[in-house]
């Protein structure tokens, strides 16, 4: 009788440690991704996971992106709820960010392209904060609402369309991405 209490107590504590928190899907360099999130009430599903390095040495951060079920990475570009989360290994200070952000998308964008959206990025670039290794910031696309900024999944503001969704999230997913390779991973390529 008494090893059949015991079993009962572990068996129902087990049963707290896996039935709460975030069940996670993948796990790069040490960093875990959830296999889903929800985005405005939207349930997204992890596409795929990467890491960036700079000059081939160091590795700048991981990250994983999310599309509604039924929705291929190639369909990043519609109308539809994405989130593209980004693990940071190195500390960036805040306008590093709005600077880099810049000269790519001028690079990407044609100067009309870049003119319409100019108002949204000022609005956007001024989100930004400095973070350090284990930081996460993630991009929220979510139609009607916009494209929201957080950092370790805090609200830090967001700007309206999917203009600029498509632009910003281009940086990393478009056709001259910050790197092919981390591209193609993060859309299940």
């Amino acid at each position: 009788m008494k090893s059949n209490g015991w079993i009962a107590i572990l068996l129902s504590a087990a049963s707290l440690v896996f039935s709460t928190g975030p069940c996670f899907a993948a796990e790069i360099k040490s960093v875990t991704f959830a296999d889903s999130v929800v985005v405005k009430g939207t349930e997204l599903e992890l596409r795929g996971v990467a890491v960036l390095k700079w000059a081939m040495f160091f590795d700048v951060y991981a990250g994983a992106f999310y599309l509604p079920k039924g929705y291929l990475g190639s369909d990043w570009t519609k109308d539809v709820p994405k989130r593209l989360e980004l693990s940071y290994f190195r500390k960036f200070k805040a306008a590093d960010f709005a600077g880099s952000s810049d000269k790519l998308l001028r690079r990407e964008l044609s100067e009309a392209e870049y003119q319409h959206l100019a108002d949204r990025l000022e609005i956007f670039y001024g989100l930004f904060q400095e973070v350090r290794p284990g930081d996460r910031y993630s991009l929220n696309y979510s139609p009607g609402f916009g494209t929201e900024l957080r950092l370790n999944d805090q609200p830090l503001g967001a700007v309206p369309g999917n203009d600029f969704a498509v632009a910003y999230f281009g940086l990393w997913l478009g056709q001259k991405p910050i790197d092919k390779k981390f591209r193609d991973r993060l859309l299940g390529n």
